[in-house]
């Protein structure tokens, strides 16, 4: 099956739902977009209360030119939507997708909940699109992103030096590159993740 970017998914289990991201879901994201700390590692017009009605747009117009998808998050034990996530960057001859652009309100960081988004890309991206890897990627400064990526089944795979300003505006920082591959995710990794919803 190719990503269709007009059609409209739904991944959801019993803990989560994630549904596309549309306009009307700026107004209950927005109360977690002030939070600052989700921004800091963030590129681009998405710092928070100020531009988050242009991170929506933004997000909702680059799913129209198929560049990304964006995923509103729900979660269903608290009743509320938690965040975004997204796919991008998907290349059908070489069957590769990345993930990210991935944030949570904080009282939704730690519970599982991201676990269980994750499992419902890896799943869609490797059982429904029959992908060969899905990529992510981190600012090298950003160690609870990279540790929970890693806590998920993705493997340290390089980096790009210099790719980003570093967080004190001194210098450069490095990018780490992490990916999941459809042999790791078939051997070992679904099961061992379905273990920790």
């Amino acid at each position: 099956m190719l990503f269709d970017f007009n059609e409209n998914y739904v991944l959801e289990n019993n803990r989560v739902r994630l549904e596309p991201l549309e306009e009307h879901h700026y107004q209950t994201l927005t109360i977690w977009a002030k939070e600052k700390e989700i921004w800091t590692y963030f590129l681009g017009r998405s710092n928070g209360a100020h531009d988050f009605k242009h991170y929506i747009s933004d997000a909702i117009d680059f799913r129209k030119l198929k560049k990304e998808y964006p995923f509103a998050i729900y979660d269903k034990k608290k009743s509320k939507y938690a965040g975004c996530t997204r796919f991008f960057d998907y290349q059908s001859d070489l069957r590769i997708i990345r993930l990210g652009y991935t944030w949570y309100g904080q009282e939704f960081r730690g519970t599982g909940l991201n676990k269980n988004c994750k499992y419902l890309m890896f799943q869609f991206a490797f059982e429904k699109l029959n992908l060969e890897r899905v990529g992510l990627g981190a600012h090298i400064e950003n160690k609870v992103s990279i540790a929970a990526m890693k806590s998920v089944g993705c493997k340290e795979e390089g980096r790009i030096r210099n790719a980003f300003p570093s967080i004190n505006s001194i210098g450069r920082s490095d990018a780490v590159l992490l990916g999941i591959l459809k042999d790791e995710w078939f051997s070992t990794e679904k099961e061992i993740l379905k273990n920790k919803l």
